[in-house]
């Protein structure tokens, strides 16, 4: 089973935004994926986007256990660049992500709303995200 920590600054940004009680998506983004805001090959594995849905998508069935009861999901694919002990935070005005085998693996970790990215691919527009 795959969980996360989650930290309580993290979680009250996520209060804050009135996220707390969605559909989060946790990805690598690595420029190819659905939800893909950023990256590409040379940086695969150092990007990660939280993506925020309405319900949650067959695509990204691994949900992420946490203490908070955060509805966060990934999928295989991004679980493998996710080691054990995976963790998020806030601090600094950022969100960040680590796991036991990296001190850091994204310090500037970004959040879109899904339905607005897919919207904007269908247009041929790229999302940046929303840093914090």
């Amino acid at each position: 089973m795959a969980s996360i920590k989650l930290s309580d600054a993290f979680v009250a940004l996520l209060q804050r935004k009135g996220l707390a009680q969605k559909n989060l998506i946790l990805l690598t983004d690595d420029g190819g994926g659905k939800y893909s805001l950023q990256g590409g090959a040379c940086t695969i594995g150092t990007n990660f986007s939280l993506i925020v849905i309405d319900k949650p998508d067959q695509e990204y069935p691994i949900k992420l256990n946490n203490d908070q009861g955060i509805r966060l999901w990934t999928s295989d694919y991004d679980m493998m660049f996710l080691e054990s002990g995976v963790s998020m935070d806030y601090g600094n005005g950022q969100i960040s992500i680590k796991d036991d085998a990296y001190a850091a693996l994204d310090n500037g970790v970004r959040i879109a709303n899904g339905q607005d990215v897919l919207d904007a691919f269908e247009q041929g527009i790229t999302m940046k995200g929303e840093s914090c």
